[in-house]
């Protein structure tokens, strides 16, 4: 058979005919700004963290949770994730994780809540890369929840987090 009737044929089949389902054209979008992401979303049960520029979705991740489950946080070493609307409140770019950006948890009605009912909130919940160190091995880390709480990424995509948002930006982290 020629080349031309194989490609008129398989021109009329879809990806999922084709057994490709699940793949497809990258669309082209514009360059993200660094600084330009103003809103992180991230969705627990989904294991995803998107970043917003306004309204433009700009990159999404897959991410690493809390190895404490998917409930949301309630005390101080229980090593779950929490949910709410937050802050990117500071940079540590010296941290045990391949950076980190530090997200504003405990929010003052979360330490009240904690303070009613005996309880510390905990804190330093962060979202960064894996381990110093331990880039090398990122595919034993991923889809894996091992952290005390934070949402984590590889090395690669927090460099590009850390660059693209700005401090300040909104953090919302869902069920």
């Amino acid at each position: 058979m020629s080349r031309r009737i194989i490609t008129a044929a398989l021109a009329g089949l879809g990806p999922a005919s084709l057994g490709l389902a699940g793949c497809h054209a990258a669309t082209a979008q514009p360059p993200a700004v660094e600084g330009s992401v103003d809103r992180i979303v991230i969705e627990k049960a989904a294991h995803r963290m998107s970043l917003y520029a306004g309204e433009r979705l700009v990159r999404t991740y897959e991410v690493s949770l809390g190895g404490g489950g998917l409930e949301p946080k309630a005390r101080q070493g229980d090593r779950r994730t929490p949910e709410g609307d937050y802050r990117i409140t500071g940079r540590n770019p010296r941290s045990r994780y391949h950076l980190a950006l530090r997200i504003g948890y405990p929010t003052p009605a979360q330490v009240a809540a904690a303070k009613a009912a005996g309880i510390d909130p905990g804190g330093d919940i962060m979202i960064h890369g894996l381990p110093n160190g331990q880039g090398g091995v990122a595919s034993l880390y991923k889809g894996q929840d091992w952290t005390d709480g934070c949402v984590a990424v590889s090395d690669v995509e927090i460099e590009e987090v850390w660059r693209l948002t700005r401090d300040g930006a909104s953090v919302r982290i869902t069920p």
